[in-house]
């Protein structure tokens, strides 16, 4: 989450991030919309920043790696199998660079001939995983519905977790059925995760499918706070189970939250189109147990924690702290927009340029850039907040770029453009590498600002 953040002030953006399928998303489908463009061709979605890395590599140096391959190959079906031969013929499959060292295919080959979790496929987890791997811009946030043989199970759980009584009995139908997911920052960091880290995406996948249901992650504390001490309170504050066994690292544990598997186990067998794959709803669930306190249901899709007000999505110092232990790097959260206490929009913290300029100095870097954009009523009232990712940037003739973004809510498999004139205005907040910022602002402890927020928070709340 970097160890600092800016000192632009934090607003009120916790009540609209993740709560309604956007109208940004609904006017990608209306032709007379200009805004927004899909790509005829999807982008290489191996980035080159990691193509040429030595650990990316496309020949095996022993028999087992061979025997391995070998083995996927004759469990999968057509298109998985064309796909794992192009992950192979990229260097993805071969590549190691992940927490514990095991590659893309030491794990894959883990998910095909070892036992996994009660209710879960070996064979489906394996085609999904590999052809995630393949087109990350098919993870998606939509949930499934819950068929019938499974419903008084779900209710039931949900009842269990919420004290039961008539009236939770009574709202239990509506909360089990989720038309509009929160979990828009979750699923852009598992996108960044397959994209960016294949490796260490598909040893997530093998972990959190496992019986153990979980994966453990060595961090560097650095990569939380300058100081250790305050790293360990960020790690406490977030309730993250961990051990530290010195002052430089600590090995977390991550799982998601209880009734995970239980829609996991839904999605197996009855995963409609654009809906999302047992591996989604794992990965969404964990990281969303991460960033609200490990205070998630899968089944309502709802959120407690004591850094949120609102029970749906994540907010912004959740998201950068769910970044930076998930990818062990440190991550700066910077807040463009200016919002006045009705959540009014009266202004921004620096230009267009700036902000355009940092943006393209993340992706000259090779960082994905993941952005929280607003959409605001005729009086400029904010009503209603996104995240999506920043993979890329295309020239047009009139000399504006276009940003080639993946967002998880609009049922397209595939990038997306935003023309700069039309994005950059909604942009509230981008999470950027602190080199890309360090001339530009000011900055304060991570730490201090989320729990300065907190105690504000809890202030207007008295």
């Amino acid at each position: 989450m970097n160890s600092k953040i800016s000192n632009y002030q934090h607003h009120n953006y916790n009540t609209i991030v993740c709560m309604q399928n956007s109208d940004i998303n609904t006017k990608k489908h209306d032709n007379n919309f200009t805004g927004v463009n899909f790509t005829s061709n999807p982008i290489n979605t191996i980035p080159q920043s990691i193509q040429t890395a030595p650990n990316f590599r496309a020949e095996f140096v022993s028999k087992d790696e061979q025997k391995k391959y070998t083995t996927l190959l004759n469990m999968t079906d057509k298109n998985s199998r064309k796909n794992l031969e192009v992950l192979f013929k990229k260097g993805v499959l071969l590549n190691s660079d992940s927490n514990d060292s095991s590659s893309v295919l030491d794990n894959l080959y883990k998910i095909a001939t070892t036992e996994r979790a009660r209710g879960l496929s070996n064979l489906s987890l394996l085609s999904d995983t590999i052809n995630t791997l393949a087109n990350p811009f098919i993870i998606t946030q939509q949930f499934g519905d819950i068929p019938s043989e499974y419903r008084d199970q779900a209710l039931k759980a949900y009842c269990a977790d919420n004290q039961s009584n008539l009236l939770t009995q009574a709202l239990a139908e509506q909360e089990i059925d989720v038309p509009h997911s929160g979990t828009c920052v979750a699923s852009s960091i598992e996108f960044n995760l397959a994209k960016e880290m294949p490796a260490e995406f598909t040893r997530f996948v093998e972990g959190l499918t496992s019986p153990n249901v979980s994966v453990e992650k060595t961090i560097k504390l650095k990569n939380l706070a300058d100081n250790t001490l305050d790293a360990i309170w960020l790690l406490n504050a977030f309730e993250v189970p961990y051990k530290a066994d010195n002052f430089d690292e600590a090995t977390l544990k991550f799982a998601p939250d209880k009734n995970a598997l239980l829609r996991a186990q839904i999605q197996t067998t009855h995963r409609d189109p654009l809906e999302r794959s047992p591996i989604d709803v794992l990965m969404q669930s964990t990281l969303m147990q991460i960033g609200s306190q490990q205070s998630y249901n899968s089944l309502s899709d709802k959120r407690a924690g004591k850094f949120n007000q609102n029970d749906k999505g994540l907010i912004e110092f959740e998201k950068t702290f769910t970044e930076s232990v998930v990818e062990d790097k440190n991550k700066l959260s910077i807040t463009y927009q200016k919002v006045d206490e009705n959540a009014r929009l009266v202004g921004y913290e620096t230009d267009f340029n700036t902000m355009k300029k940092h943006i393209l100095q993340a992706l000259n870097m090779g960082e994905n850039v993941i952005i929280g954009y607003t959409q605001v009523d005729p009086n400029n009232v904010i009503i209603n907040g996104h995240e999506i990712t920043i993979v890329g940037t295309k020239q047009n003739k009139d000399g504006t770029i276009s940003f080639i973004c993946n967002d998880t809510d609009d049922n397209i498999s595939k990038p997306i453009e935003y023309n700069e004139k039309f994005l950059l205005p909604k942009i509230h907040h981008a999470a950027l590498p602190e080199s890309v910022l360090r001339d530009d602002i000011n900055m304060v402890e991570n730490w201090v600002e989320g729990l300065n927020s907190y105690k504000e928070m809890k202030r207007q709340a008295a």
